[in-house]
């Protein structure tokens, strides 16, 4: 579902049409792997290909802030907790890091800590560096000194409460060393196991005729699942603390000084962790580490660098599910050759035609890998974005030997085929005309905003096509839509297949329907089976309005759009009602929702087409009959802005716009892009332009830098 040649096209050259299709094929290709990582214990990739995917996507996030498109991942970490231990809510979220996969990405990061702080070039940042260990996220709560819940990072938000398991860790003390510990403490850091002990384990489990694990990191979270704790604390397990959580106060002011603090409570640290003082310093580390790699009895696979001053920590913030202050550089990977077998066609929620290449199966890093996307007819003929021939000559056909990598831009990819071993009878791959549902309507290549040719092409069966059906319904019940547990995609397709699940509010009605269903007679399915689906599926009549917005399918709103729209509007039915007003192309209506950060001209075009589309209405109409959908929390920060609508405007001379968007956030505000009615507040800066007269022109209060400042000290 992606546009031309991504794999070998900077994110700078894409077209804003392709970034849109190339940011749901990623966003799929995440959210699978987040399953088979933290639920499954399983991984089909490694982490340093994971993160190249990720690092993929947020580029181009940042570059097209407008597109949060479907499958944005920003706001997620990880995937939902499984089920079978009591879940943990995080007091302070466990986000993960963003990725530095170059030695230019790493000048980059330096660059940007400059630019937001406003440090001159002569300022030394100095950062605290350290192994990433590839292990199990873990966060440990102490309170008045006391070991009181242990908990996985799970989505970021909330983890499962492994504390009886974690108990069994020397590394883990159960009551900090040390007076004067702060009466609430959180210490984080990674569960792992080490190599050695993860080769004996394998020959006694191989002995016993049990579960062999793939590599360390599986064996250490299959080990701290286990519902008896005897199990886990036969299997040695070690912990290394590195970050921290909700802290009732703060016990250093570094992040080297946070560190020699774990230590003093009775904690292992890392020892290989080093102060560096510039990106020289930063990048030498990282080729010392990797000469290392090898010799460790842990597995790593990069470096994490953070900046060392905590309160500078506290002004760069976040962005979405990532820290400013931090990056992960990871170590590269590995490529294999192998063939191309056939090319598969399938039909995205959209229409859209991805075709994949189906491979004699290969190892790539410890993975084995059999099928890779091919992202669109372009891609496949070697075409790059502007119409110019990529690999000249090199287009991919059934029958090619290739070269795959799963790191790097896209994860997997083709990064080249060997054309002297190409059979002779190999012909170019001819796309299909024709959706392959069984209605074989046409497909058409679509167009750009500017009347161009696009990449894709695209089933104009639109509503009529089983396959875009089935599509949105997958996505509707996917873990980060409602989150049905034992409704995945082959359940959905055979429900659709019998008539049983035609669209959302069937899902809902499924029980009750049973009575002539009599589902618990079909073959895989019992009487408790088909118990537990319906549980899952009342357990899920009431939503969060953001993770809701998400559910519809609506071109182009992923998760962190949906986040803003769910922000902006607060409850269904404003939401609701303004998504009416904005089809009927209400002008008031656009500008207000043009008003809230991060939505633009290209989401707002797809509510009103979706929302002005009868049959999109009933469906919105009879699901909302069926579940409770939740306002959005209120901020719970007492300050003088929290819950209040802020722009910042002209030229802010004490911090950058991205630092005063961050602070107002910080404080519980919302930053938005645009003034509207609904404006609180407009913090204007020399060379405030349109914004400040549209401020004066509405009553809005306007504030200086210093004012704002004032306000929020």
């Amino acid at each position: 579902m992606a546009a031309r040649g991504y794999s070998k096209i900077q994110v700078s050259d894409l077209a804003e049409f392709e970034a849109k299709a190339e940011l749901k094929r990623l966003a799929a290709e995440i959210a699978e792997n987040d399953r088979l990582y933290y639920q499954e214990d399983r991984p089909h990739i490694t982490d340093a290909e994971y993160d190249a995917l990720r690092q993929r996507y947020n580029a181009i996030e940042a570059r097209f802030p407008d597109l949060r498109t479907l499958e944005s991942l920003s706001l997620k970490v990880g995937a939902a907790p499984t089920g079978r231990f009591r879940k943990v809510r995080h007091a302070v979220p466990m986000l993960s890091l963003d990725n530095a996969m170059t030695e230019q990405d790493v000048i980059d990061f330096a660059a940007r800590i400059r630019r937001f702080l406003k440090l001159g070039e002569d300022e030394r940042i100095t950062v605290s560096a350290e192994p990433k260990i590839d292990g199990l996220s873990m966060s440990l709560r102490y309170e008045d000194g006391e070991l009181v819940t242990a908990a996985t990072r799970g989505d970021g938000s909330e983890g499962e409460d492994v504390t009886a398991n974690i108990r069994t860790l020397k590394d883990v003390p159960q009551k900090l060393g040390g007076r004067n510990l702060p009466k609430i403490a959180e210490v984080r850091g990674e569960v792992y196991m080490t190599k050695a002990a993860f080769l004996a384990l394998n020959e006694r489990q191989k002995a016993a005729g049990e579960q062999v694990f793939a590599n360390p990191r599986n064996s250490a979270a299959g080990s701290l699942r286990q519902k008896d704790p005897s199990i886990t604390a036969s299997r040695p397990l070690g912990f290394f603390a590195y970050a921290w959580g909700e802290m009732s106060e703060m016990p250093a002011d570094t992040q080297h000084g946070m560190i020699k603090w774990f230590e003093h409570c009775g904690f292992k640290t890392n020892p290989l962790t080093k102060l560096c003082h510039s990106v020289e310093e930063l990048l030498a580390f990282h080729r010392h580490i990797e000469e290392r790699r090898a010799g460790l009895d842990y597995d790593i696979d990069g470096v994490v660098y953070k900046v060392d001053r905590l309160d500078w920590q506290e002004r760069l913030g976040f962005v979405s599910r990532s820290p400013r202050w931090a990056v992960a550089h990871k170590f590269p990977a590995e490529r294999a050759t192998t063939k191309v077998r056939g090319v598969l066609i399938t039909v995205g929620r959209t229409g859209v035609l991805t075709p994949t290449a189906q491979l004699e199966p290969v190892g790539v890093g410890g993975v084995i890998v059999q099928n890779v996307t091919l992202h669109n007819e372009d891609y496949i003929k070697g075409i790059g974005n502007k119409g110019e021939v990529l690999r000249e000559g090199r287009d991919i056909r059934i029958g090619d030997t290739v070269i795959v990598q799963r790191a790097g831009d896209v994860i997997p990819q083709i990064v080249d085929v060997v054309i002297d071993k190409r059979p002779k009878d190999a012909k170019p791959y001819q796309f299909p005309k024709k959706c392959p549902c069984p209605l074989h309507t046409d497909v058409v290549r679509e167009e750009t905003a500017t009347g161009e040719e696009g990449a894709r092409r695209r089933c104009t069966g639109e509503f009529a096509c089983p396959y875009q059906k089935i599509e949105h319904l997958k996505q509707f019940a996917s873990r980060r839509a409602f989150d049905i547990d034992g409704l995945g995609e082959k359940q959905i397709e055979y429900f659709f297949e019998q008539g049983w699940v035609k669209e959302p509010a069937d899902i809902f009605t499924l029980s009750a329907r049973n009575r002539t269903i009599k589902l618990e007679d079909i073959e895989g399915y019992g009487a408790t089976s088909v118990r537990n689906l319906f549980n899952a599926i009342e357990a899920r009549r009431e939503i969060a309005l953001d993770r809701f917005i998400f559910a519809l399918g609506i071109r182009h709103v992923g998760e962190t759009t949906a986040l803003a729209l769910a922000r902006g509007y607060g409850s269904w039915d404003a939401f609701h009602e303004a998504c009416l007003e904005v089809a009927k192309g209400d002008a008031e209506a656009v500008a207000e929702m043009d008003a809230l950060d991060q939505i633009g001209d290209t989401v707002i075009q797809e509510v009103a087409a979706f929302f002005g589309e009868g049959h999109n209405r009933g469906i919105v109409e009879r699901l909302t009959k069926e579940v409770r959908i939740l306002d959005v929390e209120k901020p719970k920060k007492d300050t003088a802005v929290a819950g209040k609508t802020v722009v910042f405007t002209g030229s802010l001379e004490k911090m950058t716009r991205d630092e005063a968007k961050a602070m107002a956030e910080r404080l519980g505000a919302k930053a938005a892009g645009s003034v509207s009615k609904k404006t609180d507040l407009v913090v204007a800066g020399p060379g405030a332009g349109s914004k400040l007269a549209e401020a004066k022109k509405l009553g809005i209060t306007v504030l200086s830098e210093d004012e704002w400042l004032k306000l929020v000290e």
